[in-house]
């Protein structure tokens, strides 16, 4: 019989500082070659081992392979100039540059999957794996080859359908497709955002999940958040949709965020990721703060199908701040927990 509220996190963990710099998002490695994959695999053991002691149900990578969520994953595709940089605005947010899509996007060889196989060694656990979604990829990109956003889309869900079918054959639980830009581009989402998403997940019978966040804890998204006024409705744009399609969870942020918790109410039916962890703070909640979290969402989640998460990643935290964050959450599920068993 499967835990009552399961925790997991929504990603990355930060990674430690002998393997990139500390506190910094998309941090450059500091080993090379032959060092840096065993750096890379002590890393994803010591993320492991920290989500275990704090009582993590459902386990990750911590990401501590990928230097970021979306461009690791593109540099092994084909079709995809690293030098040919370009600036675009990344979610109407902040201007990055960004590497150019020259031609046909192609995946010559899995990208994780060596990593998901080792990770399945290493624990009973169930584990969760991370993927960056079709219409996040695009919008971290500049495309010179396809010029239409939703042509470049369907391309890139047909790859990730494929590297999502070799991670559920390593022993991958749950797939999870980060999908952010479901937070921005409401018209796309709806017309053929999910839709590609639907691709992506194509013959899986590993459960699939989509993390929609206010994204990571860096000062382009605080100040966006700050735009966003008393009640952030964003969710109400897309929840419709996704509850009536294939997803099996939903991840979302919840705690500190200005969401409207009745809004939970439009996924009905789904298993949902709350949110119950701030990542745009160093304060570490206490249980208490998890639990109220939790016992708000209860009001429009059914108990089985609530998996308390975080935010967003906590890559860019500390490691002792995620680790209280982490320990955190396992004591406000626990408390919860309790009180539903009476």
């Amino acid at each position: 019989m499967q835990k009552l509220l399961p925790t997991s996190t929504a990603g990355s963990l930060p990674k430690p500082s002998w393997l990139a710099e500390p506190e910094k998002l998309w941090s450059p490695w500091k080993l090379e070659i032959a060092q840096l994959a065993e750096g890379k695999r002590d890393a994803l053991c010591l993320a492991l081992q920290e989500q275990q002691q704090a009582g993590i149900d459902i386990v990750s990578d911590g990401e501590q392979t990928r230097q970021h969520f979306v461009t690791t994953f593109v540099e092994h595709l084909t079709g995809v100039d690293f030098d040919k940089r370009e600036t675009v605005r990344i979610r109407d947010r902040y201007d990055a540059s960004v590497p150019t899509v020259v031609g046909a996007v192609s995946r010559p060889k899995p990208v994780f999957v060596e990593d998901a196989r080792f990770l399945r060694q290493k624990t009973s656990k169930p584990i969760k794996w991370a993927l960056p979604g079709p219409m996040t990829m695009i919008d971290t990109l500049f495309d010179n080859h396809y010029k239409s956003r939703e042509k470049l889309a369907w391309e890139f869900a047909k790859i990730l359908n494929q590297e999502a079918r070799e991670l559920e054959a390593a022993g991958v639980d749950i797939i999870q497709f980060d999908e952010p830009a479901f937070n921005v581009f409401f018209d796309e989402v709806n017309d053929w955002g999910i839709a590609t998403l639907e691709k992506a997940i194509e013959g899986l019978r590993c459960e699939t999940a989509v993390h929609i966040c206010y994204g990571y804890g860096i000062k382009a998204n605080t100040d966006w958040k700050k735009t966003l006024g008393s009640e952030w409705r964003q969710y109400e744009e897309t929840f419709p949709k996704l509850q009536t399609s294939s997803i099996d969870l939903i991840s979302l942020e919840c705690h500190n965020a200005r969401v409207p918790i009745e809004l939970l109410q439009l996924v009905r039916g789904k298993k949902v990721m709350v949110g119950a962890i701030d990542v745009a703070t160093n304060d570490i909640e206490t249980p208490e703060e998890v639990a109220n979290t939790l016992r708000e969402a209860l009001q429009f989640v059914d108990a089985d199908k609530l998996y308390p998460c975080t935010n967003c990643g906590m890559a860019p935290l500390s490691r002792s701040v995620a680790k209280g964050k982490l320990n955190a959450l396992s004591a406000g599920a626990e408390i919860v927990r309790g009180e539903l068993s009476r």
